[in-house]
Order: structure tokens, then sequence, then C-alpha cells
């Protein structure tokens, strides 16, 4: 490092901004300015200057006192996923899942507020709206979306749906923050989640989590399914195990390819 930095090309100010990003975690989602000073090991000063910059960047925010960091820092990590070619890695699972289920499955990553699809494979159009990869879709009314919000820290969740403008876009359609916390909740808590037409009348989906070497959720794999050919009920029996057990394989490949 140091013949980097006597040659010229090497950025003191970029490494403290990312060691300042760094110092947040799950066991300190909040920190004063003096704590992120003593963490990283720069001045206040420096530590001031850094925190206002990511301040306005929209990489972090505060109370006047407490800094902590904003999803808008997972689009960081979008970049570096992208670079995993991760529809590769997954395509042999996905190709076996939607063949065992005779479904359509894709795999999306969260860049709040939306969900960004990395791969898919199609088996029908069962969508109006044409899908693929780079393709957006919000978070909130898909169940992919859940099971990425489930994985947010409390702050960025509760900072994602305090700031949302959820639209009907069925008569079905959770829209309501409360009942949105629930389902991001429940899904938490089973390991998935099943939306039931709130996307599209006609349209039913389950999604399971796709986690890095830490348990982290970095993406989520889904199975979709016309409601005329499937009940809530069916897809958990039938569509579930396989969907699970898919992304297991994924999560697998992952951690022994070494990049999680």
């Amino acid at each position: 490092m140091a013949g980097e930095a006597s040659s010229g090309t090497f950025l003191q100010g970029l490494e403290r901004g990312l060691a300042v990003i760094r110092a947040f975690s799950t066991a300190a989602p909040a920190l004063t300015l003096s704590e992120v000073a003593r963490d990283v090991g720069i001045t206040p000063a420096t530590a001031r200057r850094i925190l206002l910059t990511l301040e306005q960047l929209g990489y972090v925010r505060t109370d006047g006192r407490q800094f902590s960091l904003t999803p808008r820092v997972l689009a960081l990590g979008w970049a570096y996923l992208s670079s995993l070619d991760l529809g590769e890695l997954a395509g042999p699972y996905m190709e076996e899942l939607s063949a065992a289920t005779r479904e359509s499955c894709s795999i999306a990553t969260l860049d709040l507020p939306d969900i960004v699809y990395v791969a898919r494979v199609p088996t029908s159009r069962i969508m109006t709206v044409a899908l693929g990869v780079g393709a957006r879709l919000p978070a909130y009314p898909t169940s992919m979306g859940r099971v990425l919000l489930s994985g947010l820290p409390p702050a960025d969740l509760d900072a994602y749906l305090s700031s949302l403008q959820a639209e009907s876009l069925t008569d079905r359609t959770v829209t309501s923050p409360e009942a949105l916390r629930a389902a991001v909740d429940q899904a938490r808590v089973d390991g998935y989640a099943l939306v039931d037409q709130e996307l599209e009348l006609g349209l039913r989906s389950l999604a399971a989590p796709i986690r890095n070497s830490r348990g982290r959720i970095i993406a989520a794999l889904n199975v979709s399914a016309h409601a005329s050919r499937s009940t809530p009920d069916s897809l958990c029996q039938e569509v579930l195990p396989h969907l699970l057990c898919a992304a297991d394989h994924i999560t697998t490949a992952l951690k022994h390819r070494g990049h999680l």
C-alpha cells in the first residue's frame, strides 16, 4: 500500500470513505462522529467531512447526533453482484427448477425502491410486462422484493416503509406500511414469501433467499405461475420444496466460488 501511495496512484480519501462505510455493521448500525473517527482511525474533522459528504450523496443519514447508512449503499453491492455473473452460475439450478415445476423462475437483487432482475428462465409469458435481465419492478408487491426487504437492517426497512408511496396495482395489492411490514416480517420468519396477484391479476409467485457466506440475503430466487393452474396451497406443497432446494444450491455454489 505504501508503494502505491508513494507512486501517486493511491487515493487516501477514497480509502477513508470506504472505511467509514465499513465501520457500520449489524452490531453498530448507528455511530456518532467520534465513534466513527475512533473506529476508522481518523481525526474527528476528517470523519465529519466524510460523513457529511456521504450524507449529501444519500449514503448516510443523521438524526443530529448519530449517523447510519441508508439503503442506497446497496447500489454499490449491485455493481459487485453484476460482476459475479450470477446468472451464469445459477443457470443450471434455475433450469432444473423450471423443469421440475414447469414454471418460469428468476433471480433479482435489491436496488431500492426496486428489485432488479439478474437472471431469468421463462417457460411462457404469464405477465403483461416484458421481463429480462436488468428489468425493474417495485419491491413491495413482489415475492422477491419481500424476501430481499426481509434481509434489510431494521433502520433501513423503517426508512423504506416510511418513504414508500405504494400504489394499488390490483385489488389485492398490499399498500399500507403496517401490512407490508407484517408481510416482510412473515417472510423473514418463514424463509420464503408468497405473493398472490398483488403485482398483476392472474400471477402468483414464491421467492426464497440466496445468501452470502455471512448469512446475509444478497439475492432472491422465485417461481411464477398463473393463477389458473395454481393455488397458494399447491405452490407451497408442490413448488416450494424445489425452490428452497435450488436457492440452497445456488447459495452453496456462490460460497464455493469464493466471492461471497
